[in-house]
């Protein structure tokens, strides 16, 4: 089985599974949520590439995304399945609103169902980033490049969505998601071999954002 522990070469045909999970084209729907971005764009609080790439960085270090790569890592270390089922159930209780939760539980929903599907992993009724842990685990993929994909993937919907709204031009967006690449891949690194009791959540401005996307009238995303 594969570990967290020292970095070994990941094989070819784990760098394509992962690139296919993680790829836009996945079917998780990913590209339907915006994380409370939608909001912070329509009341400016997001207005352009530099409060664009700020929002997201705080969210990636001080929010969901370090918190992900936690449950991610927690659940590929589960000795059973009813750890990964503790694991889950801490998950859907950290989510900061009921959009939050939503979003991680069809995420997690579609991709434990194309997972099941195509590599027979029988993961199923997991949070998306709890099923990421779990199926990665199954299938021995390397744990940290699972959480480097994973976030990097994250970061890009979130850069896509400001793309789409603020809006950001193409080569702006992509500049945006290359900016956050080293921080991208040091978060999750650190954050994939933490414990869960590491957890917290001081991405303020960005919960309240899925909170208030809630009752937004006019809106794209789901989330």
């Amino acid at each position: 089985m594969a570990t967290g522990g020292p970095m070994v070469m990941p094989t070819d045909q784990e760098v394509l599974t992962l690139t296919q999970w993680f790829s836009p084209g996945f079917p998780v729907g990913s590209f339907a949520y915006s994380h409370g971005l939608e909001w912070a764009i329509e009341t400016e609080k997001v207005r352009d590439a530099e409060t664009a790439r700020d929002w997201i960085s705080a969210t990636m270090v001080h929010g969901a995304g370090r918190n992900d790569c936690m449950f991610i890592g927690a659940a590929y270390r589960a000795r059973n399945a009813k750890e990964v089922d503790d694991i889950d159930a801490t998950c859907r209780a950290f989510a900061a609103s009921r959009e939050r939760l939503k979003e991680a539980d069809l995420q997690g929903a579609a991709f434990c169902a194309a997972t099941s599907a195509i590599w027979s992993t029988r993961v199923r009724g997991l949070v998306y980033p709890v099923a990421v842990g779990r199926a990665a685990n199954l299938q021995n993929l390397p744990l940290r490049l699972t959480a480097q994909m994973y976030l990097h993937s994250f970061v890009a919907n979130l850069a896509a969505v400001a793309m789409r709204l603020v809006p950001l031009g193409q080569t702006e967006g992509q500049r945006l998601i290359h900016a956050l690449m080293p921080q991208t891949a040091e978060i999750a690194s650190h954050a994939v071999e933490a414990g869960l009791d590491s957890l917290s959540a001081t991405a303020l401005a960005s919960d309240i954002a899925s909170m208030k996307h809630e009752t937004q009238y006019s809106r794209i995303f789901r989330t």
